[in-house]
């Protein structure tokens, strides 16, 4: 046989073989995605998105407690140095921990907060870590820590030991309320009334029946009647609370949960470019109160106005409720009365 015929005969072969060295390849990725996927989906929803039914608290905000606990004194503490010590037990940097304090102090209930905290009604943002204090709140040193009766783990670099969860006495995931992205799905629980959640737990423990509605902190109506129990399919239409000052002028005085009075005056001045509504001017004087002026044409009646501010813009929403939390390391789909059993059980 010739030199020539045997590289051809060699070329041959490769080529026979080399398709099927493409096909494992192409057998093999599937799989290995596929796990990859799962891990990390797995990883998100466990470890960043969904809270955790025993404390109502994301892992990020329980290590901030856990933080700040080994820090109290009494005194306030700057959050930048809250931030580098939180990071001793999460891994995901210091802007994660930065928006999670804020957001906890924003809620007035676990922490005492001094300095530019932002202001919720108007969506202007936290002055810098370096500018703003926080301490725990009293409430938060009654009701979420018992070294006794929590269960430890190694933190992410093993030098430390952190909660798995908080042994909390009180439903802290309704209070505060939550929302959470994660890989296919998501969280979305509404804060309800703190007296409310009292007494909801207090007719739990006598074995009577009892029913739990939200509380939006920013004011405003609501309807409720297609709540659902806070599951899945539930809905709440809720408004801003529009009031006559005289015949010329109305004024906004709470929001819709979920708006500021950036987008709502957004959604105004939009709908006023559309031809849906006829007003001259708005004036924003919210500060610590909400207090949106709508100035209206000459001739506009207010009564029509105030019609289609809730028709054509977000005076009016609808919100969706999805409880969704973490028990015994896996998602479930319960409603609030549950999850409040749950915690007053859990206090027995």
């Amino acid at each position: 046989m010739s030199v020539e015929e045997l590289n051809s005969e060699k070329a041959s072969e490769q080529q026979n073989r080399e398709p099927e060295g493409i096909k494992e390849e192409i057998i093999y990725l599937p799989g290995m995605y596929r796990n990859w996927f799962l891990d990390y989906a797995s990883y998100v929803i466990l470890e960043r998105a969904v809270p955790y039914v025993n404390d109502g608290l994301k892992p990020v905000q329980r290590r901030i407690m856990h933080a700040m606990r080994e820090m109290d004194d009494g005194r306030y503490n700057k959050v930048a140095n809250i931030i580098g010590q939180t990071m001793q037990y999460h891994p995901h940097g210091d802007a994660s921990i930065g928006e999670a304090i804020v957001q906890l102090g924003q809620k007035e209930l676990l922490i005492d907060t001094q300095g530019n905290w932002g202001n919720t009604h108007t969506g202007d943002g936290a002055a810098a870590p370096r500018y703003i204090e926080a301490r725990l709140s009293k409430f938060a040193l009654e009701v979420l820590f018992n070294p006794k009766t929590t269960q430890w783990k190694l933190s992410y670099d093993g030098r430390k030991n952190e909660p798995v969860t908080l042994p909390a006495k009180f439903p802290l995931l309704l209070a505060q309320g939550v929302e959470g992205i994660a890989v296919g799905l998501a969280s979305r629980i509404f804060p309800h009334n703190f007296n409310e959640l009292l007494d909801g737990c207090i007719a739990c423990l006598r074995g009577e029946e009892f029913e739990l509605l939200p509380d939006f902190p920013g004011g405003g109506l609501a309807d409720c009647s297609r709540y659902n129990d806070g599951l899945r399919g539930g809905a709440v239409k809720v408004r801003a609370k529009i009031e006559k000052q005289d015949n010329k002028t109305l004024v906004i005085t709470e929001l819709p949960y979920g708006k500021t009075t950036t987008t709502l005056i957004e959604s105004i001045i939009k709908a006023n470019e559309r031809g849906k509504i006829k007003i001259r001017k708005i004036d924003d004087n919210t500060a610590g109160n909400v207090e949106i002026l709508i100035h209206l044409n000459s001739g506009v009646s207010s009564d029509k106005t105030i019609d289609a501010l809730y028709a054509f813009t977000d005076c009016e929403v609808s919100i969706s409720p999805n409880a969704c939390i973490i028990e015994n390391d896996k998602p479930h789909f319960i409603g609030v009365s549950e999850i409040l059993k749950h915690s007053a059980e859990s206090t027995l």
